[in-house]
C-alpha cells in the first residue's frame, strides 16, 4: 500500500510540474526522482509511461523527458462522403437498444442474453476444449456445415411430439453463424431490393434491420396477446405483392405472445394460397415455460416455410451457431448467399456445438434453464403487477425472456428511459421493435439477465422514473 501511495504522489508531482512547464520544459531524471521519492527506476518509468501515454510528456532516447506540446486535434473534411455513398439502406438507429454495452454496475434489463447462470457452462467448457484438440482446429467444414450438426437440427424438429409429414432431413439443413446473418441471407436470398416484406408488428428489430439493409420496403401488420389476423395477412400480401412473411410464432421478441395451433394453420393457408414464404424465426426455442415450440415447418410439405433457429442465447453468447432448414430452389438460394458471405462456419464451432448437443446433460440444462425462467418470470411480473399496477403488464408471456409492458399513452417512453438509465437501470424502449410509429407507450423489461435479488430495486427505479415522465 506504501508502494502504491508513493506512485501516485509522485505522478501527481509530475502532473503538477507538467501543468506549470512550457512544452519542451525537460522534467526531471530518473536518477533525482528516485533519489527523491525514495521509489525504484521501474516505478519511475511506469509513471513515465503511463504520462506519455496521456500525451502529456514525449520521451527523447538519450536526451530525457519533456513536456509535450498541446495536441491539436486534426479536422479532416468528409463532406465528399455524403454525396458518393448517397441514401443510407439503414438509420443511425438501426441497432437496437437491446445491443448496447452498459455500465456493470447498472441493471441489466434492456438486453436479451440470460445470465451465466443459466448457461451449461461445464458442457461449455469442456466441448471448446476438446474441439480445440481435435481435427476441427485444422479441417475446414462442408459450407453447409457438419453433418452430425445438421442432423441434429433436422431431429429436433421432426422429432416433437405430433409432428407431421414435412419430410425434413439433414440435406435442408445450412449451419449458420447466428440468426442475425441468417436473416440477411434468406431476405437476400428469396427477395429483390425494391420488394415487400411483410412483418408483424412488433417484431424484432434485428429484422427490421435485416429487412432494410436487403432493401426491402416493410409491411406491418398488427400483433397483440394473439398471433396477426389471416384475412390482415392476406390483404398485406395482396396489396403490396409481397410474398415474404417475417414471424416469430413462438414466445416473441419482444412480446411473448404464441401463436395457438388453429392461427398457424390459417397462416400457412393464407401462405400456401398466395405462394407465399413464412420465415419461422425459432429463436425461443428453448424458452418454453408453460408450453412448448412446435415449428410451423411441421404442418408444410411444400417448401412455403423456411425455419430459423439459434443456439447463442440458451448455450452460450460465444457460441454463434444456428441454422437454417428450407427446401426446394429456395435452398439452393440461401446456400449461395451464405457461401458468398461467410464460406463456412468455424469448425471449431460446430465440434463443440455438436459435443454439448448430444451430451446428456444438455437436456438436464434445458430443463433445468426452464425451471429457473419460470421463477424470475414470476418474480419479476408480480412486482411489476405490485408497484406499476396490473394494467402495466400487458399479460404473462408462457415462454421467452421478457415481459412486455404497456404505461398511459402521454408518457414519454425516451424520457423514461433516460430517467431509469440514470438511476442504473437500463430497459429496453418499446419503439425498437416497431417497424413504424408505436402504437403506444411500451417498454420491454428482460428477466433472464440481471440477479433475481435486484428485480424490486429494479421495479423500484422504473416506478419512480414513471412518476416524473
Amino acid at each position: 500500500m506504501q508502494h502504491d501511495s508513493t506512485e501516485a504522489r509522485l505522478e501527481r508531482h509530475l502532473r503538477h510540474h507538467i501543468a506549470g512547464a512550457r512544452p519542451g520544459a525537460r522534467l526531471p531524471s530518473t536518477r533525482s526522482l528516485v533519489a527523491e521519492f525514495a521509489v525504484s527506476p521501474l516505478t519511475v518509468q511506469r509513471v513515465v509511461q503511463r504520462l506519455a501515454q496521456s500525451g502529456v510528456v514525449e520521451t527523447r532516447p538519450g536526451s530525457g523527458t519533456f513536456v509535450a506540446a498541446p495536441r491539436t486535434l486534426a479536422r479532416a473534411d468528409f463532406s465528399w462522403q455524403t454525396t458518393s455513398l448517397g441514401p443510407a439502406r439503414n438509420s443511425s438507429t438501426a441497432v437496437g437498444t437491446a445491443i448496447s454495452t452498459i455500465s456493470p454496475d447498472v441493471i441489466a434489463m434492456h438486453s436479451a442474453y440470460p445470465a451465466e447462470d443459466l448457461l451449461p457452462l461445464r458442457l461449455v467448457r469442456s466441448a471448446f476444449a476438446r474441439a480445440a484438440r481435435g481435427r476441427a482446429t485444422i479441417d475446414r467444414p462442408p459450407v453447409a456445415g457438419l453433418g452430425d450438426l445438421r442432423a441434429w437440427f433436422a431431429n429436433e424438429v421432426t422429432g416433437v411430439a405430433g409432428a407431421g409429414a414435412s419430410g425434413v432431413s439433414a440435406d435442408d439443413v445450412i449451419v449458420v453463424p447466428g440468426s442475425q446473418s441468417a436473416l440477411t441471407s434468406i431476405f437476400r436470398a428469396l427477395a429483390q431490393p425494391g420488394d415487400a416484406i411483410v412483418m408483424e408488428s412488433p417484431t424484432y428489430w434485428g429484422a427490421i434491420a435485416a429487412a432494410h439493409q436487403a432493401g426491402l420496403v416493410i409491411v406491418p401488420i398488427a400483433r397483440g396477446a394473439r398471433a396477426p389476423e389471416a384475412q390482415a395477412l392476406d390483404d398485406a400480401l395482396a396489396s403490396s405483392g409481397a410474398r415474404l412473411f417475417y414471424a416469430q410464432p413462438h414466445f416473441a421478441n419482444p412480446t411473448g405472445t404464441l401463436w395457438s395451433p388453429a392461427e398457424s394453420r390459417a397462416i400457412l393457408e393464407v401462405a400456401r394460397a398466395r405462394n407465399a414464404f413464412v420465415i419461422d424465426d425459432d429463436w425461443a426455442h428453448d424458452f418454453g415455460i408453460d408450453a412448448d415450440a412446435r415449428p410451423l415447418l411441421l404442418d408444410d410439405t411444400d417448401g412455403h416455410v423456411v425455419y430459423l433457429r439459434s443456439l447463442t442465447k440458451s448455450v452460450s453468447s460465444a457460441m454463434r451457431i444456428g441454422a437454417v432448414i428450407a427446401r426446394g430452389p429456395a435452398l439452393a438460394r440461401i446456400q449461395v448467399d451464405r457461401t458468398v458471405t461467410d464460406l463456412y462456419v468455424s469448425g471449431t464451432l460446430q465440434a463443440a456445438a455438436v459435443d454439448i448437443l448430444t451430451d446428456p446433460g444438455w437436456r438436464t440444462h434445458v430443463v433445468r434453464l426452464r425451471q429457473n425462467l419460470r421463477e424470475r418470470r414470476d418474480s419479476l411480473a408480480g412486482l411489476v403487477v405490485a408497484e406499476l399496477g396490473a394494467d402495466a403488464l400487458t399479460f404473462l408471456p408462457k415462454g421467452g425472456l421478457n415481459l412486455w409492458l404497456r404505461f398511459d399513452d402521454r408518457v414519454d417512453v425516451r424520457a423514461l428511459v433516460a430517467r431509469a438509465l440514470a438511476s442504473g437501470l437500463a430497459v429496453a424502449p418499446g419503439h425498437d421493435w416497431f417497424p413504424t410509429e408505436p402504437p403506444g407507450a411500451f417498454v420491454r423489461l428482460n428477466f433472464s439477465g440481471p440477479r433475481p435479488d435486484r428485480f424490486e430495486e429494479a421495479v423500484g427505479i422504473l416506478s419512480r422514473a414513471l412518476a416524473n415522465a
